[in-house]
């Protein structure tokens, strides 16, 4: 009897060992993953630190469109289409284009030549110059390098008042600014809460003021077309960020981290392929176009800065914000 009481306790005493370890098990695993989170995620402990980096690259460049601005009487290089001035094309293609500058460069500082090519067949068809002088003074000197006379079957002359180019320029500046203020508008009332929707525009405005200050210092001057492509470049700033702060704020599956994630992988999708496509068109226009080549390379520089202002900036603030107003 004794020996079949021991064995019928032997079970008892088993389980009770399980449960005991069970019981213990489960009330280190809070504390365990909490370590894991706190202890083992790289991001969740520099992700306030990588703030700094574009913090530094907006503060430089603010300081360095002041000083462009002060020392160029405006925030960007003008070609003639903006400042007033002449254009002359002549439908010459066996002219060297660079022999043609080199030789009027002395009388017009401020001259521009550029090719002008089959789009097709790359093939030269002829150039244009460019420069604030008087259409006869920059016609008769290049009449002399030519050594034959311009006429209407051989070349063009285009001459735009410094009144009229400046109050086009007037015109594109403020279509910019109003643009740029509806979007803040329609901002604001998608998300209705101030920090995630200055996040949104601060990151539009850093991708602006960052192609700038690199499109000025390549020396490029910016034509209408290159307005209009900052205008374009505000459109593919906010479609990202919009995208990361509805998956952020409006999303409620999976912790922060993930819809960071998965915000990630749609968003860079997004702009890798405009960039990809941008990418390309400009390899195939860019000896055959000045416009189109101005307008691809500002959208280039503008949507590589775009992914480090969503990405960093924008979702760093984001997820700080969330964290100190503790939304889950």
């Amino acid at each position: 009897m004794e020996e079949e009481h021991k064995k019928n306790n032997q079970p008892s005493q088993h389980q009770s060992q399980n449960k005991s370890q069970e019981h213990h098990q489960h009330q280190k695993s809070p504390h365990q993953t909490q370590n894991n989170v706190d202890g083992k995620n790289l991001y969740d402990r520099i992700y306030k630190w990588l703030l700094i980096l574009p913090a530094i690259l907006l503060i430089f460049s603010i300081i360095y469109l002041v000083q462009f601005n002060n020392k160029n009487g405006d925030i960007i290089f003008k070609d003639v289409s903006l400042t007033g001035g002449t254009t002359v094309t002549v439908f010459d293609g066996n002219i060297e284009i660079d022999k043609v500058k080199n030789s009027l460069k002395a009388e017009f500082p401020d001259l521009i030549a550029r090719g002008i090519s089959d789009i097709r067949t790359g093939k030269q068809l002829g150039f244009a110059l460019e420069t604030k002088a008087e259409p006869q003074e920059i016609k008769t000197a290049l009449e002399k390098f030519l050594n034959y006379k311009l006429t209407n079957e051989n070349s063009s002359v285009e001459f735009s008042g410094s009144t009229l180019s400046q109050g086009f320029y007037k015109q594109l500046r403020f279509a910019i600014i109003l643009a740029f203020v509806l979007m803040a508008i329609v901002v604001f009332v998608i998300f209705r809460t101030p920090v995630p929707s200055g996040a949104v525009i601060l990151s539009a405005f850093a991708d602006i003021i960052m192609s700038l200050v690199v499109i000025n210092m390549s020396g490029m001057q910016i034509s209408g077309a290159g307005i209009v492509a900052f205008l374009m470049l505000i459109g593919y700033s906010v479609d990202t960020d919009i995208l990361l702060t509805t998956r952020l704020l409006r999303n409620k599956e999976g912790t922060i981290n993930q819809r960071i994630l998965g915000a990630l992988k749609t968003g860079l999708t997004m702009t890798l392929t405009a960039i990809a496509a941008v990418a390309v068109s400009l390899i195939i226009i860019y000896s055959l176009s000045d416009i189109l080549r101005q307008m691809f390379t500002i959208l280039l520089v503008g949507l590589g800065f775009d992914i480090l202002n969503t990405w960093i900036t924008n979702t760093s603030i984001l997820k700080w914000y969330m964290e100190a107003k503790n939304i889950r």
